[in-house]
């Protein structure tokens, strides 16, 4: 899938500034929702029977992917540098506590598929996180990019120079979330222009992301409203228990 390396930073973005913030108990519901374990959350993960007939429900391995043998980018701007680094984590960048996966599709065909990204934190993070994405956002509307390309085993290829843009875009929060952040994430270098379209639900301690993709001259839709309001009633009846 040409446009896996997009989906991937999506989630990524959302885990950059771990351990850059001060955890601050009271931001998730007071302090009052659970914090999930790995099992808890697949648990919470949505599933053909919570949505009905017409979707398909496939769980995914989590896990950032890059392109073997490319070189780590370096911005032009240096408050975007964090969306760089999320493509390529060091053992030291910590993350979520637990993440699940899913690809959600109509049953008629990938049209419209909905990546689905599930991060688990502990109290506070969530909320600290959020906020952070919201100043990179703010910060990095367009920025370039320079790396190399993968070349033969053992050598770097040729220079790459890429183009993101990332737009904020308003949203609703969803009913049983605690906030929401919306936006597109283009990246406008090479013959193909892909573009990705993700919404941010913040339930408690836990962060889900919903993101469609575009190629080309197609934008990328809007999550499926369904989708979304059945996997945050299920996040947040999993952490009243």
């Amino acid at each position: 899938m040409p446009y896996r390396p997009l989906r991937v930073l999506c989630c990524a973005l959302l885990a950059l500034v771990a351990g850059c913030t001060t955890v601050t108990p009271s931001s998730d519901r007071a302090g009052a929702a659970q914090q999930l374990t790995a099992d808890q959350l697949r648990a919470a993960a949505v599933g053909d029977a919570d949505l009905g007939p017409g979707y398909a429900v496939t769980v995914m391995t989590p896990g950032h992917e890059t392109a073997q043998g490319a070189d780590h980018e370096t911005s032009d701007t240096a408050a975007c540098q964090p969306v760089l680094n999320a493509l390529a984590p060091t053992k030291a960048t910590s993350g979520p506590i637990a993440e699940t996966d899913l690809s959600v599709a109509p049953a008629t065909g990938p049209t419209g598929s909905v990546y689905t990204g599930l991060l688990a934190f502990r109290p506070g993070r969530a909320a600290d996180i959020q906020t952070e994405l919201e100043q990179v956002l703010a910060q990095c509307g367009s920025f370039t990019s320079i790396g190399h390309s993968a070349g033969p085993a053992g050598h770097t290829g040729g220079v790459v120079r890429t183009r993101h843009r990332l737009t904020r875009l308003d949203t609703p929060t969803p009913e049983g979330a605690d906030g929401a952040t919306a936006f597109t994430l283009t990246n406008e270098s090479g013959s193909a222009v892909l573009a990705q379209r993700a919404l941010m639900a913040r339930t408690g301690t836990v962060l889900a992301v919903f993101s469609t993709v575009g190629v080309g001259k197609d934008q990328p839709p809007a999550p499926d409203d369904r989708l979304v309001r059945a996997q945050v009633a299920k996040l947040l009846k999993a952490q009243q228990r």
